[in-house]
């Protein structure tokens, strides 16, 4: 259901309906703020978790574990029981200084007055054009948000054997998917001496019938009106050919961070995620930001990464450290409303 923005003051607007925001909603309700609404552009609320219709969810959260749409749909629920204002199909398209936030919705522009406003935007998947691949623009290339979207919420396929660029933890996801839609990749192409997540993780891709092909680059993407195949470079530079009806590219997430590129917020312009401090605390000190909108150097440090086989931390966090660090900011927040809390060092 689309609740109508009828408001136009708030105690705290949270932009994003996914883990981070919502758990910092519930834990604002919960510590008595009266009135706490959250601004989400999709038509339903629940963030990525929602087309992703796999285990492990909820462990962290409920102690139980539930597919992405379950437990996207267990965090809106108790959402709405607290009493937190979800305003779906609402998108904001100016961050003002002092909390005024500029909203495009079906009833039309409006503007809406917060005394905070939590940044819980998420990240999103590089696309194939910000990545420099060859070729032209054929049927059948999708990143894994698209996939999951297609199968899951449009009980549609875009392809039969894909080659899956990339092997993070999302590139797993993509896997688990396939096999749901009776997809089958010929390939996992990785251009680095070993996947990006570390074992027994990265061992899947034998359980799905997937090779993983390290220190492989895609050069080209062959077909005019459908991928007919790739071509892909090996360690030496020696380019080889792979026939396939698809290209799905998977991970090397940003932060969506473009409306605090539009604003007046100060960035970091190595990672595009807003600068802030101990407390999650933006430059404009109305402001706060948490989940994976928040990228290294400047996310806190207080849930940790999964890590590479290198050791290096990964820029994305699950859905439940996402979850945990809403919870962690709202309670910063609620002690700011009150004037508790103290000055970051």
């Amino acid at each position: 259901m689309t609740d109508a923005l009828e408001l136009k003051s708030c105690d705290v607007a949270i932009i994003g309906a996914g883990p981070a925001g919502l758990s910092a909603a519930i834990e604002l309700k919960k510590a008595g703020i009266a009135s706490v609404v959250v601004l989400e552009r999709e038509s339903e609320a629940g963030g990525i978790p929602r087309h992703c219709a796999h285990p492990p969810y909820g462990l962290r959260e409920y102690k139980w574990m539930m597919t992405g749409p379950s437990y996207a749909k267990r965090l809106v629920e108790t959402a709405r029981r607290s009493g937190v204002h979800i305003l779906l199909k609402t998108t904001v398209t100016m961050l003002e200084p002092g909390g005024s936030l500029s909203i495009a919705s079906p009833e039309g522009p409006k503007r809406l007055t917060a005394k905070r406003v939590l940044i819980a935007t998420g990240i999103r998947e590089t696309p194939r054009s910000a990545r420099l691949v060859s070729g032209a623009r054929p049927m059948g290339i999708s990143n894994t948000g698209t996939l999951q979207s297609m199968f899951y919420l449009k009980e549609m396929i875009p392809f039969r054997r894909p080659v899956v660029i990339g092997t993070e933890i999302v590139s797993f996801s993509a896997l688990s998917t396939c096999k749901k839609a009776g997809i089958q990749p010929v390939a996992m192409l990785e251009e680095a001496q070993r996947p990006s997540i570390r074992w027994p993780i990265h061992y899947a891709a034998r359980w799905f019938g997937v090779p993983i092909m390290l220190e492989t680059r895609l050069v080209n993407i062959l077909g005019k009106n459908r991928v007919e195949g790739v071509q892909i470079a090996d360690k030496n530079g020696d380019l080889h050919k792979i026939d396939c009806d698809g290209v799905l590219f998977t991970g090397q997430f940003t932060p969506e961070s473009a409306l605090a590129r539009m604003s007046h917020l100060e960035l970091n312009y190595k990672t595009s995620s807003p600068v802030v401090d101990s407390f999650n605390r933006c430059s404009d000190p109305t402001y706060y930001a948490a989940g994976n909108v928040l990228q290294p150097p400047d996310h806190s440090a207080h849930v940790p990464y999964y890590y590479t086989a290198d050791n290096l931390p990964q820029p994305v966090d699950v859905a439940g450290q996402c979850w945990d660090e809403g919870r962690i900011t709202a309670q910063w927040m609620v002690k700011d409303l009150q004037g508790k809390l103290t000055v970051s060092s």
